[in-house]
């Protein structure tokens, strides 16, 4: 810990700023205490990368999900501001060295006991960072923090913000490399796309530091390219780890990341009872002691400066219990000075189910989110009343007709389908969920802008149509489009509205706008039985559309959302089937009586999974965000496909 600078803020964000933590690639890591005296670890970025698009935007979305992390033995994202000038997070601090600090200075290796906890400890960490759809990408001993009570993992999925950097000049003019020679897995040497199992390697490569003092492949002093060599291509010497740990060692150090144990299976072979401490005396020891430097260190005061000047104006607050001290560590990077130490704020024995972590900071109103509102409202709306009113203005108009298309497809006999209505609503219904998932991939935003415009090249190429193959092929394309133009929007109303009396207010006007579309639609095709020529129901969308898109690009703002960990694939086609069996029954009721309940079982069966599951479609973001978002998204979206199936697939 390191006295502030003359060029060091006074404040970032809501912290007052009181010492350096230290400084890595990334940028530099102050201790910072809000206003009701939580201290908190501030990491600030390095302005010059900053300036950077792709960094800022990897940033975001990096810090987003780490926002999402879990677990006891992992530092919880607190609050991080990464449209700054200058992008900053912070993170609960945890006065507790990091293991170079014990390990090389303090004590040396540790004992078996020790390494066993710290395995144990450090793969459910992992679990969690993994369940969250991250990789760490740079676990090393500076980035895990010794407590009295157990590891602590931080920094973890920060580290990939860097990637944007790869080859530019930036990254020549530091000559960053993502990841710590002595404890980076072979396929990150090789510059392969890493995994889970990157993970479980330096897991190996930190255990076998902590169990013998040494790096897994000796010192990096024979330069890095030989180091790295030995790193893709030798084997580890493993001398020197205790024999009970030699072949979990092994196994995590694996030249195939496929053959590596997973960081659960890790956990089940090092769990243990632990009766003791887990750590030496003297080790603990050493903790009191920086815990006493940390009890007595105060902010220097500059010269000349008053005092009272610069000790912070005490702001009235309304009576409250003390909120808990935290329980967790800072982010200090690489290459740092050590941090400070003290007593962790664990619950003590006896009540390991209590919950200790505060509840996170609540995100910041988006600015201008009401008129986002509106546009978001509007591009629900003009795709049900499209649905509404196109398809059945066209076959009345004869399209059919000029086009040589039959009359119908017999389904029944009293039912006939007309093909180009079913191929937009059978288009929408099978990639409504598919489409939830691309957004989570690509932006909410971006995927919205995506679909409007495509809407609107659709509706071109279908208006333009000279065949019924084109034509058909258009209106499903529309449909396609459509879907993920209804993927998009609930989700981007839940992230936008934060205040849950303002998400509630916000769904029933974007449900009174969109909701009266379909209306309009229909009472539109009657009042108008005798139409111009049916193109102008395709062509007359496309300036509809643009407008949008003006208006979603000006007015919609949206927050870096997470990445799944997987794909639920069956439970997407079971709430697909869902839609189209709601959807296509409700316009041929009679004799379908079956079909609705059938369906409306899949449908919701699909909701409940998505409702508790860690890869759920379009969990909306940030730490404690209420499952009730996502339901009401989800139900939105169902409720859009059924009444868009219903409307176009009812024969007239």
């Amino acid at each position: 810990m390191e006295q502030l600078t003359g060029t060091d803020p006074a404040h970032i964000g809501p912290y007052r700023l009181i010492a350096r933590l230290g400084a890595g690639g990334m940028g530099l890591v102050y201790l910072g205490r809000s206003d009701l005296g939580r201290t908190v670890a501030v990491k600030v970025v390095q302005a010059e990368h900053a300036q950077h698009t792709e960094f800022r935007r990897r940033f975001a979305r990096e810090v987003a999900a780490a926002r999402r992390v879990g677990g006891a033995w992992t530092a919880d994202v607190l609050d991080a501001d990464t449209e700054a000038e200058v992008p900053w997070v912070a993170t609960q601090y945890i006065p507790g060295p990091d293991l170079t600090t014990v390990v090389a200075e303090d004590f040396g290796p540790l004992p078996e006991a020790s390494v066993r906890t710290l395995a144990n400890r450090l793969a459910l960490a992992l679990q969690a960072v993994h369940e969250a759809g991250l990789i760490h990408r740079d676990l090393k001993p500076s980035n895990v923090l010794v407590t009295v009570d157990g590891p602590r993992v931080i920094d973890f999925g920060i580290a990939r913000a860097m990637d944007g950097l790869a080859g530019d000049s930036l990254h020549t003019r530091t000559g960053m490399l993502i990841g710590s020679p002595g404890f980076m897995s072979p396929e990150q040497v090789r510059g392969l796309e890493l995994t889970p199992a990157s993970d479980v390697f330096c897991l190996g490569a930190l255990l076998v530091y902590a169990a013998t003092g040494r790096l897994l492949f000796g010192a990096t002093d024979s330069g890095l390219n030989a180091h790295l060599f030995r790193i893709a291509e030798e084997e580890p010497d493993l001398a020197g780890v205790p024999d009970a740990l030699v072949d979990l060692v092994r196994a995590c150090l694996h030249k195939d990341p496929a053959r590596r144990p997973t960081p659960r299976e890790v956990a089940s072979r090092t769990a243990a009872d632990q009766d003791g401490e887990w750590l030496p005396g003297p080790v603990l020891a050493q903790l009191g002691r920086r815990a006493a430097h940390l009890l007595d260190y105060a902010p220097a005061v500059p010269a000349g400066a008053d005092a009272a000047a610069v000790r912070p104006t005490p702001r009235p607050h309304p009576a409250a219990p003390t909120p808990p001290p935290p329980a967790y560590v800072p982010t200090v990077p690489a290459q740092s000075a050590a941090p400070g130490f003290g007593a962790p704020a664990d619950p003590p024995p006896g009540s390991w189910n209590a919950s200790t972590t505060p509840a996170a900071a609540p995100e910041a109103p988006l600015p201008r989110r009401w008129w986002g509102l509106v546009a978001l409202a509007l591009a629900q709306a003009l795709v049900l009343a499209d649905a509404a009113f196109s398809s059945r203005a066209m076959l009345w108009w004869g399209a059919g007709s000029d086009l040589g298309l039959a009359a119908g497809m017999k389904v029944t006999s009293t039912v006939y389908l007309d093909v180009m209505p079913v191929a937009h609503a059978l288009a929408f219904a099978g990639v409504l969920l598919f489409g939830t998932r691309v957004a989570d991939l690509v932006g909410r935003k971006r995927m919205l802008v995506i679909g409007l415009l495509g809407f609107a090249v659709a509706a071109a190429l279908g208006g333009a149509a000279t065949s019924s193959t084109v034509w058909i092929t258009g209106r499903a394309l529309q449909g396609a489009f459509a879907a993920l133009i209804s993927s998009s929007v609930p989700a981007l109303l839940s992230t936008s509205f934060t205040d849950p009396r303002e998400r509630r207010k916000a769904f029933g006007i974007h449900t009174a706008i969109a909701g009266g579309a379909p209306a309009l639609g229909l009472l539109a095709f009657w009042l108008f039985p005798i139409g111009p020529n049916w193109r102008w129901c395709l062509f007359g969308a496309v300036p509809l559309a643009l407008a949008v898109v003006i208006a979603v690009a000006v007015l919609v703002h949206d927050r870096p959302g997470r990445v799944g960990l997987r794909f639920d694939g069956p439970w997407v086609l079971l709430g697909a089937a869902g839609i189209i069996g709601i959807g296509g029954a409700v316009p041929y009721f009679e004799g379908h009586l079956l079909l609705v309940p059938v369906a409306g079982v899949l449908l919701a069966a699909f909701v409940w999974r998505q409702t508790r599951t860690a890869a759920a479609l379009a969990t909306p973001p940030g730490p404690g965000a209420p499952r009730g978002s996502f339901l009401a998204a989800a139900l939105a979206n169902a409720l859009a496909a059924v009444l868009l199936m219903a409307v176009g697939l009812l024969h007239f």
